[in-house]
Parts: C-alpha cells; structure tokens; sequence
C-alpha cells in the first residue's frame, strides 16, 4: 500500500517503539496450543480479520494455550452466575505474525483515510496504541502471537451481541474501558461485567481496549509486577 510506514528492523514501528514490558523476559513454558470448541463458546464467523482478507495461511485464529482456554471457559462460568444465560462472545485468540502486520497496515490505512489532519508521529502513536509491533525477534512477541491473548465481547440471553459502547479494534478513546462510565452508564456496567468475570479468572485487560484480555504473555507479567513472562512465540 502506498504511504504506510516501513515494518523493516530498522525502520517503522519496531524502530521507535518502546512497549511498557520490554523489561520482561520469557521463560515459555511449552504448553501446547489447544483447538476453541464452537460448542463451549461462541466464536464470530467469520472470524474478523479473515473475512478482511488477513493470512492465516493453514489455521484460523481459534487457538489458545491450554490453561488460557481453561481461564476462559472458568471466566463463561463466572459470567452465567451474575448474568444468567450470558456468553463470552469471542472475536479473535491466537494471531500470526502475517496477521499482526496485515493488521496494522490495515488500521494505519483506515486512520490515514478517515483522520488526515494526523501527523505521522500522531499516526504513529495511535497505530501503537491498539496494535503491538508485527515484531519477527523472539524476546518481542505480540501478545496474541503467544496464544495467551484474546479478544472477548459479550452475547446476551437472547443470542444478541451485546452493546459495548464502541465496535471491536476501534482506534479511539471510545475504546478505553472507562470511558463511558459517566455518560452510558449501562454500557459502563457490562464492560466492567466482562473485565470483572475475566479478572477473577485470572486475566489481565488491556489500558486502551475493553475487549483485551491476556494470561501468561509479557503485558501479564507486567501487570502482575512478575520478571518473566510463562509464553513466547508459538503456533498450531
């Protein structure tokens, strides 16, 4: 695409990025990549990035590392005791490099297109503020690369997607998990719904994205005040 920013080792986002867990290392632990059974949770279809056209290659992005579908599937229990007849809804899990960078080419296009008053650095910062770096060096992994990510709304009683405030992936502060909490209360309610049924469970959410939630990756381990991260790179 003409314009976007270089992604090459020395130039573009990985250049000039510095993420609040560069500090944590990996130690993975080797726990195997799992299969998301459609019958114990519901996955959107198509899934988001490969109805945009994003290559998966051989495996769609309905994967997670054992104990992080295990996370999930306590967190769906969690959320029937206080919403009875609720279900996580997920919208992405684990992600390959060539559709980190698919990605964020795609956000930096769209927000090129529909925010052209954005300097580059502006741009720049708002791409990074949504989208890790489609990073190929091992100790810098994006978090859904490692299988210990995932993207989750929410579906009610009646099989409906609920309302969340903001679509999933949008680029702005609509996406921050407070930011409704004065004006659309009842939005502000599930999201604290769905951060609150995920935290017991053992996850960690994202600063900028409601719809973020992580164990075990080095945003984890951040969050925790932990030294080493339990996943690194991986794949089916």
């Amino acid at each position: 695409m003409p314009g976007l920013i270089n992604f090459s080792a020395t130039g573009g986002y990985g250049a000039v990025t510095v993420r609040p867990w560069e500090s944590i290392t990996i130690e993975d632990d080797g726990e195997p990549l799992v299969p998301l059974d459609a019958g114990a949770v519901s996955l959107e279809a198509p899934p988001p990035y490969l109805a945009l056209g994003a290559p998966y290659g051989a495996f769609g992005p309905w994967f997670l590392r054992a104990s992080v579908y295990a996370r999930l599937l306590d967190a769906q229990r969690r959320l029937g005791e206080v919403l009875p007849g609720w279900r996580l809804h997920l919208l992405d899990a684990w992600r390959p490099l060539a559709v980190q960078a698919f990605m964020v080419a795609h956000t930096e296009a769209q927000l090129r297109r529909e925010s052209p008053e954005l300097s580059e650095q502006a741009l720049r910062e708002r791409v990074l503020t949504y989208w890790a770096p489609p990073s190929d060096d091992a100790a810098r992994p994006p978090p859904h690369s490692t299988g210990a990510a995932v993207d989750v709304t929410l579906r009610d009683a009646q099989g409906e997607v609920a309302d969340m405030g903001s679509p999933f992936d949008e680029p702005t502060e609509r996406s921050w998990p407070g930011h409704f909490e004065s004006s659309r209360p009842e939005v502000h309610r599930r999201r604290m719904a769905l951060a609150e049924v995920m935290r017991e469970a053992g996850f960690v959410g994202h600063r900028q994205e409601w719809w973020h939630f992580s164990h075990g990756d080095r945003a984890w381990a951040r969050e925790l005040g932990l030294p080493v991260a339990r996943y690194g790179r991986t794949a089916p």
